[in-house]
């Protein structure tokens, strides 16, 4: 009879973490738990987290994988927010763009506020024959230009890509480099410059 009583209680007490693990919104839990933990300091700011715009929260929702819709909803939204060079022009100097993309300094509590952002390219792709150090997260974009050319078509593309690489991937982990105002119009004009300019060591 004992032993019933506690095989009993060890199946109602089961029964009860059971229950209030399916009553936990655990999103919401973990949510909380940063806003009461994380506190803003210079340019790192808790935007990201109780501010997201659409397509963070959906990319929270479908964190791996997303249905087909919603993916094609992400991707055309974001395409219509990339605002493109207003004077038309697209390249900048490549050398400034290898400083930049050598650059992993940015939006750090360190950081002061205002300061220029780097893109830290270097960090996901290979762009140069020199640089050795490079990650594999994105694709090489070593002579980029020279097996792609200049063509508006191409331009258009690849500043859109920079700007916002959710316009072409939903829930991409490249930075919305235009989009978050991570770099400004002179800056990516200046990556631009080093993924296309035919002089930049990108495309030697």
């Amino acid at each position: 009879m004992k032993r019933i009583g506690i095989v009993l209680a060890v199946a109602v007490t089961a029964a009860g973490c059971a229950t209030m693990a399916a009553d936990t919104d655990y999103g919401k839990a973990a949510l909380d738990l940063m806003k009461a933990d994380f506190k803003s300091k210079g340019p790192a700011t808790l935007d990201r987290i109780v501010n997201q715009d659409e397509a963070q929260r959906l990319c929270s929702e479908y964190p791996t994988e997303r249905p087909k819709e919603v993916a094609e909803k992400i991707e055309a939204e974001q395409l219509k927010l990339v605002k493109y060079p207003a004077d038309g022009k697209y390249l900048g100097k490549w050398q400034e763009g290898e400083k930049i993309a050598q650059n992993g300094r940015g939006m750090q509590s360190s950081d002061k506020v205002g300061s220029p952002n780097g893109g830290n390219c270097y960090a996901c792709h290979q762009i140069t024959k020199e640089e050795i150090s490079f990650g594999n997260i994105g694709p090489s974009l070593y002579q980029y230009g020279k097996l792609r050319g200049q063509s508006e078509e191409i331009l258009k593309y690849t500043w859109a890509k920079i700007y916002n690489a959710q316009a072409f991937s939903a829930c991409s982990n490249m930075p919305r480099f235009g989009h978050k105002g991570i770099l400004d119009e002179k800056q990516l004009k200046d990556v631009m410059a080093l993924l296309l300019d035919p002089a930049s060591p990108a495309n030697k």
